[in-house]
């Protein structure tokens, strides 16, 4: 009777131990990840519905701008591939989120070339849980559903794809803001996301609020040159719906051509005569320093008042692998401290341009981007 009593006891303190050690190990983590194998349906920018996992760990990004994207987001960390501009060793290096975490991107795995030609099989062999993928409507770096379906289709990953969009109209900016929510929702950061956007708001609201209220009559006509488009170029390349402009109430000399990059007859801008000239200092990658040497040689381009009276300015680049919106902000105050100086007293242009650097990916990285230009930005261009 004792050996049984004594059994039984046993019996008992092993089943609690049991349960205990099963307990602590549920505890101490033993199961890595509790999510692994969910998935969530999201709807991405095109309208498609995506099965994704619930946790992604892991993801590449296709097409000009994605990168930048999942970097506002602070996801750069889970990027396990890269196309192959993310390794290049460029003489110049315009785009800030390179320049900010290009040192973590460089050796990892290729996924394809730029401008969205992915390589499937590469991807396929780096195995990412997501594939992002984007490009600007209307241009030849553009994606579709359809080429989302045919992606997805190849290598057997969930494809979340958007259009890129822009700040410089409504239909544009809904365009990059649902890229931003559709990003923030498959990776779990809507809030980060929503704080983007917030800051855009925010940050385009001060800028017209303190024109806004600037008659017509007195503000300023400029006009910005050398905008880069696919590469650099002359003073005959802009932008008629160029944002900054739009932001501070400035009269954009080539307003009537549209919204979409456009080029000038050198004509049209002798005739327009502008008061103020701005130069996007990517020109300098052309033969002679592009815009600069042609203000510097063009007798006719000589006898522009803003030339002959020392108006000329240069603005960073924004346009590098598609468009870089947290530059496009840091111009607008340049600009606007240009213009209407008594309006933004308060604001040192590059002490802003690091506050807008350091909320959208993480470092201030002004004075690095600028070096990248021969310190011609945000400074006037002596001719």
């Amino acid at each position: 009777m004792y050996f049984t009593r004594c059994t039984g006891l046993f019996t008992a303190v092993v089943l609690a131990a049991l349960v205990l050690f099963t307990l602590a190990a549920g505890c101490t983590g033993t199961e890595t990840n509790p999510t692994a194998g969910e998935t969530v349906t999201i709807t991405d920018g095109f309208g498609r519905a995506v099965a994704v996992p619930s946790s992604p760990e892991s993801v590449v990004c296709s097409g000009s701008g994605c990168l930048r994207y999942l970097v506002y987001l602070q996801g750069q960390d889970l990027v396990i591939g890269v196309d192959d501009i993310e390794k290049r060793e460029q003489a110049i290096e315009g785009r800030p989120y390179a320049l900010a975490h290009g040192s973590q991107f460089k050796d990892l795995p290729l996924i394809g070339e730029f401008r969205g030609k992915d390589d499937p099989e590469k991807i396929i062999g780096i195995g990412p849980d997501i594939i992002f993928k984007t490009g600007s409507t209307g241009t030849a770096y553009g994606t579709s559903a359809a080429e989302a379906d045919k992606l997805q289709g190849r290598t057997g990953i969930p494809v979340v794809a958007f259009a890129y969009g822009s700040p410089r109209n409504d239909a544009e900016k809904a365009e990059m803001y649902t890229g931003l929510r559709v990003m923030g929702e498959t990776l779990g950061k809507e809030d980060r996301a929503e704080e983007v956007i917030a800051y855009i708001e925010a940050t385009v609201a001060d800028l017209e609020a303190r024109t806004a209220d600037i008659p017509e009559a007195e503000q300023k006509e400029a006009y910005v040159g050398g905008v880069s488009s696919a590469g650099a170029h002359g003073i005959i390349s802009t932008e008629p719906a160029y944002p900054p402009f739009l932001w501070v109430n400035a009269r954009n000399a080539a307003a009537g051509l549209g919204t979409a990059h456009a080029d000038v007859a050198k004509e049209a801008l002798v005739d327009w005569d502008p008061e103020y000239l701005f130069i996007d200092v990517g020109t300098i990658q052309t033969e002679s320093d592009g815009a600069i040497g042609e203000l510097k040689n063009d007798p006719a381009l000589q006898g522009l008042s803003a030339a002959k009276e020392g108006r000329v300015y240069g603005v960073l680049p924004y346009n590098f692998y598609s468009a870089n919106y947290e530059t496009t902000l840091a111009d607008a105050y340049f600009i606007g401290k240009t213009l209407y100086p008594d309006r933004f007293a308060d604001i040192d242009p590059e002490e802003k341009a690091d506050e807008i650097y350091t909320f959208f990916l993480g470092k201030p990285v002004f004075a690095d981007l600028n070096s990248q230009y021969r310190d011609l930005g945000f400074a006037k261009i002596p001719l």
